[in-house]
């Protein structure tokens, strides 16, 4: 009896243990640090019930900014990511900080793993993407495909300071260096 309840137990705290997500978040500049989050499952619910409301790509679009910013914040309170500003400039130096290679990898971790649950309908992950200008201004972002079109867009979590929504924008827009609209947000 006492083995068929140490099973079930067993059973349990791994279902329990399951239905959280680790996730690697990298800073420093070159994903130079590397600490693994955990979110749990009642975040997971709320991400989920985030996502399911979308009607169609643009809705998962404008949800998708929200739940990449949502998701970063958390992160921030298990990681020094929290001490991350919009751009490079503002966080010059500070431990935790987060470059576009730190974001881009980071949130594409993110994006996979709301692929990977089956919550993303309208949209699949695609590698980060590039941009280049003058030979010396690089900037990479995650990026999603929307499958029904096969369009891609940036969801560019680089901008803004930690815990903030991500900017998704066209790829082509974001490719021609368009301004972004704070107001947008």
């Amino acid at each position: 009896m006492k083995r068929i309840l140490l099973l079930l137990g067993l059973g349990l705290f791994c279902m329990a243990a399951g239905a959280q997500e680790r996730i690697a978040v990298c800073y420093n500049y070159g994903c130079y640090r590397t600490d693994v989050v955990v979110f749990s499952e009642a975040q997971l619910a709320e991400i989920r019930d985030s996502l399911a409301g979308a009607r169609d790509a643009a809705q998962e679009r404008k949800g998708l900014a929200l739940v990449i910013g949502r998701l970063l914040g958390w992160a921030g309170q298990q990681s020094p990511i929290s001490a991350d500003r919009g751009g490079n400039v503002e966080d010059a130096g500070v431990y935790g900080r987060m470059d576009c290679i730190d974001h881009s990898t980071t949130t594409t971790r993110l994006l996979k793993m709301l692929e990977g649950r089956g919550w993303l309908r309208w949209h699949a992950v695609v590698e980060p993407v590039l941009r280049t200008r003058l030979l010396i201004f690089d900037h990479w972002s995650a990026a999603i495909e929307e499958r029904a079109s096969s369009a891609r867009y940036v969801v560019d979590s680089w901008f803004y300071d930690n815990g903030q929504p991500a900017v998704v924008m066209p790829f082509a827009d974001w490719m021609d260096w368009e301004e972004l609209n704070v107001d947008d947000k």
